[in-house]
């Protein structure tokens, strides 16, 4: 049974796109491939990052056959699943289940606001119950400002009361530290991952999992050093180093910003492409994006000439 590496830092994968914005499979298989040679513990596909409910439940199918078909495997990866449907969600689930992929990022339904603690537990219970498979491991993400439905700590304990084998893991992009430390804190039984790196350490030192980052995109190499070095005394200035990068890429945009970035890296053209309603960068932001990157990383950029090289095939 696939299960997540303790520690681990995970890419929020971004989802590259053609010129008519649909989803370059065969593209996003190459990036995963390429994220994974540079030191990710693994890759979370069709989350918040990879513009995940921009795209029909078809799209987001086809996605994960074209990375698994290149060989990709299916233990390496996480599949966000959370839609507002709850079929949708379960068809989704069904899906990676099938595929051998077990652990499923399931966001709450999020267009209702202000729902019910006993509505939550419902949509969880529903999927779980619908989905029958008792090879799910189900990591529950909380994103507040982007949801604007908080996952409780109520809530996790009666999920993992009823469901102690499934419920797997907690990815906290509430970016507030007390709250991390706290779900860290409440549930040793169970990965808690902060949702970027200017936590990392900080969680690996009170007994979290570590993190999933949208950044480690194009950090994955330094986040992935950080994880071997997190005991050493020279981790407190890799993590400096690091989310020194997170927050020069936070002035703008982060889905733009990192595929504006990605280009540059890459020299991929397609980067530029996102799904309405996103927007590509300016040009201006564009270069004052790519001239922030390269002065918050420093002496960091040399380490790019020793890493795999991003197949453009």
């Amino acid at each position: 049974m696939p299960c997540s590496p303790r520690p681990a830092v995970l890419t929020a994968s971004l989802t590259p796109l053609d010129q008519y914005l649909n989803i370059d499979c065969n593209h996003l298989a190459r990036h995963v491939q390429w994220l994974l040679g540079r030191g990710a513990s693994g890759v979370v596909l069709m989350g918040t990052t990879g513009e995940a409910n921009s795209f029909s439940t078809s799209e987001r199918m086809m996605a994960l056959e074209a990375v698994l078909s290149s060989g990709v495997d299916p233990g390496k990866l996480i599949v966000g699943t959370g839609c507002c449907a709850l079929t949708d969600t379960v068809d989704l689930t069904r899906n990676a289940l099938r595929a051998g992929v077990h652990r499923i990022l399931v966001l709450p339904p999020f267009y209702y606001k202000q729902v019910s603690e006993d509505g939550l537990f419902a949509a969880y219970d529903s999927l779980l119950q619908s989905v029958g498979n008792d090879e799910i491991r189900v990591y529950l993400y909380h994103f507040p400002k982007m949801s604007a439905v908080p996952i409780s700590v109520a809530l996790v304990e009666r999920l993992i009361q009823v469901y102690p084998d499934n419920i797997a893991g907690f990815k906290d992009s509430s970016g507030d530290w007390a709250h991390i430390l706290a779900m860290i804190r409440h549930f040793r039984e169970i990965d808690v991952f902060a949702g970027s790196e200017q936590f990392l350490l900080d969680t690996l030192r009170a007994g979290g999992a570590g993190c999933i980052s949208a950044t480690a995109n194009i950090t994955s190499h330094l986040a992935a050093e950080l994880l071997h070095r997190w005991e050493k005394p020279e981790a407190q200035t890799l993590q400096t180093n690091l989310y020194g990068i997170r927050r020069a890429v936070e002035q703008w945009p982060m889905i733009p910003a990192l595929k504006a970035l990605m280009q540059d890296l890459t020299k991929q053209e397609n980067w530029a492409n996102l799904r309405p309603p996103l927007k590509a960068l300016a040009p201006r932001e564009v270069s004052g994006c790519i001239q922030a990157f390269q002065a918050a990383s420093g002496d960091n950029r040399e380490r790019q000439n020793t890493e795999p090289i991003y197949n453009s095939e």
